[in-house]
């Protein structure tokens, strides 16, 4: 008795000659047919382009909150049992005997910086900071923000978001590509990780949905990724060299200008280009191997001259209550709350007010004082019991805005990222096991994430605790924080040197995830080569350029308003897609672990019987 071999002839139709030899015609140009009416749009309508994805970006979170959440507690789980079972986790990715082809020091560096480095230099201290001040147990009147008593509850959710759950995410795209690619030989595109389910189906148009899906991920991906970085790398450059053209001076502290950001994205994406032109094996890996050692210089600067003990002991405490809420955590999620369920858990003497009070009581980003100081007429005459039962019914409401807002637009983005940071870990995994690639690709990354995040937030927090920085840190825009938060621990001639040092640190980290995501971009078009020609990384270079420019130009046309907004709406959109193939993931790969293991018994079986 023998079984059936697993599909494998995987067969993406490519151009013979002219302009798309050796790439999908088809992959390509519905990728940039999307990617040039996205861009044309922002750039004719921007109000409109601005309007229309926010309003669209808000009802998905209406309807897909709980989806988000619920799925990314799966894909922990997941990858937690398959590393844990001895026949899956021992498994090669590559020939028997295979060795890894990258050092375990140039493999970590290359992950770590197209995973999470510019997101870490962005919110290494404004994400504590933040969730310092707002989280779940705040909204809901159990401790007060920016305060000691709020520390435990904000390192938790801050390690919830670039914990776990979210090298989860990158890796269910990238042992799924991995597994397929190098023990199958199958190409390593994202329609080779659905062959288990829907095997020569995949050669068609739905190979080329699913191709497209990735690729649309992406751009959005890691445009965010670029957008924010770029806001940063303008804030240094405006901390060392005062030049105000840059800025935005109209708000209450100053923030990178539309102009600035143009500049700046240019700058950056014009590196990134020239970098991918030279390849993975030299232009990223060289950039990957400096950003990991200017890494380790910024963080040995706030082991030293910051709050290290404070750092640590949050570290050890954080982490224990991180674990102890891992489930709720990964399966908590909340749904919108209907006015009608608002006005039943009303006291009797609120329910003819129900209409009046609902915004306020449900704003999650609001204070039981700013929902009193907000009424007017009537409701603002009730008594303070009252209020307080009233703001109480709408906790529910406030734990959902507070959810959609943060932990929800993180598992997007991250989940836009996954197509290019999962096909980028399986493009330099090849000769790791399975247990060996979701440990370093889960576990490895997220402590280290965690010690960015107490020790660079940590200090900052501590400063503000004691009184320090008297409101500065938090006062800063986000991606300023980092820059303010050293302003406050060091002075002189070496915090113009470690400003510079951190500006060509953001630099560097922003070259590699664009030339990193424009090199992916390609392996997708080509069907799996992981040689592509020149030409194409320069057009999809100049493609990502168009689409964060634009979308930038879009979320700056109200006076005021956040220019990420727009890009951060589109991101959200464009992951909900993927979020299901990613799904199917888990399914196919569930599938060809469990047949591949009754593959390889019968194969023992029959030797033993010879």
């Amino acid at each position: 008795m023998s079984m059936k071999p697993p599909f494998t002839d995987l067969q993406i139709s490519k151009a013979a000659s002219g302009f798309y030899e050796g790439h999908s015609v088809e992959i390509a140009l519905l990728s940039k047919s999307i990617m040039l009416a996205l861009v044309i749009w922002a750039l004719v309508w921007p109000a409109n382009a601005n309007g229309v994805l926010g309003s669209l970006n808000w009802r998905l979170l209406e309807d897909f909150n709980a989806f988000y959440v619920v799925i990314v507690g799966f894909f922990a789980f997941f990858l937690f049992v398959v590393a844990a079972l001895p026949q899956t986790g021992k498994r090669l990715m590559g020939r028997p005997g295979e060795a890894p082809e990258f050092s375990n020091f140039s493999w970590f560096s290359m992950m770590f910086g197209a995973g999470l480095g510019v997101g870490l230099m962005v919110f290494a201290t404004a994400e504590p900071l933040g969730l310092w001040g707002s989280n779940p147990v705040v909204i809901a009147g159990e401790v007060v923000g920016n305060t000691e008593a709020s520390l435990q509850s904000g390192y938790r959710y801050t390690f919830l978001h670039y914990g776990f759950h979210a090298w989860a995410i990158y890796v269910v795209t990238g042992l799924s590509l991995a597994y397929y690619a190098y023990t199958r030989d199958m190409p390593l595109t994202i329609r080779s990780a659905l062959t288990p389910l829907f095997g020569k189906y995949v050669n068609g148009f739905l190979g080329h949905v699913v191709d497209v899906l990735g690729v649309v991920a992406t751009i959005l991906g890691v445009s965010v990724t670029i957008g924010f970085g770029v806001s940063q790398f303008i804030d240094g450059v405006y901390a060392i060299t005062g030049m105000d053209w840059m800025m935005d001076m109209t708000g209450e502290a100053p923030r990178p200008g539309t102009v600035g950001l143009i500049a700046g994205l240019l700058v950056i994406m014009g590196l990134s280009i020239i970098s991918a032109v030279s390849g993975v094996g030299r232009g990223v890996k060289y950039l990957s191997n400096l950003n990991l050692v200017l890494s380790i210089i910024l963080l040995l600067t706030f082991v030293i001259f910051g709050s290290f003990l404070f750092a640590m002991t949050t570290y050890a405490t954080a982490f224990v209550d991180y674990i102890l809420h891992f489930v709720s955590l990964s399966f908590g999620a909340y749904v919108p709350q209907s006015p009608e369920v608002f006005a039943a858990a009303l006291p009797e003497a609120a329910k003819p007010l129900a209409g009046d009070l609902m915004a306020g009581a449900t704003n999650a980003w609001g204070s039981f004082d700013g929902f009193k100081s907000g009424l007017e007429g009537a409701a603002a005459e009730l008594p303070d019991e009252t209020l307080a039962a009233v703001y109480e019914a709408g906790n529910a409401g406030r734990q959902f805005g507070w959810q959609a807002g943060w932990t929800t637009f993180y598992w997007a983005w991250w989940i836009a990222f996954s197509p290019f940071v999962g096909l980028f870990l399986a493009r330099i995994s090849r000769g790791r096991s399975v247990r060996e690639f979701i440990i370093g690709c889960v576990l490895a990354p997220a402590l280290v994430c965690f010690a960015w995040m107490t020790i660079l937030g940590g200090s900052a927090i501590d400063l503000e605790l004691t009184g320090g920085a008297e409101g500065a840190i938090i006062g800063a825009s986000n991606t300023a924080k980092l820059f303010v938060t050293l302003g406050e621990m060091i002075s002189g001639g070496l915090l113009t040197g470690l400003t510079i040092m951190c500006v060509v640190l953001i630099m560097t980290f922003l070259v590699t995830s664009a030339d990193s995501g424009i090199l992916v971009m390609n392996t997708i078009m080509s069907g799996g080569e992981q040689e592509t020609g020149i030409k194409h990384r320069i057009v999809w270079g100049v493609i990502l350029t168009l689409v964060i420019g634009t979308l930038l130009i879009a979320g700056k046309t109200t006076d005021g308003a956040d220019p990420m907004e727009a890009l951060k709406s589109a991101m959200i959109i464009g992951a909900l897609p993927f979020t299901m193939v990613m799904g199917l993931m888990c399914i196919a790969l569930a599938k060809a672990l469990y047949r591949d293991g009754r593959r390889e018994a019968f194969r023992l079986a029959a030797q033993t019987a010879e």
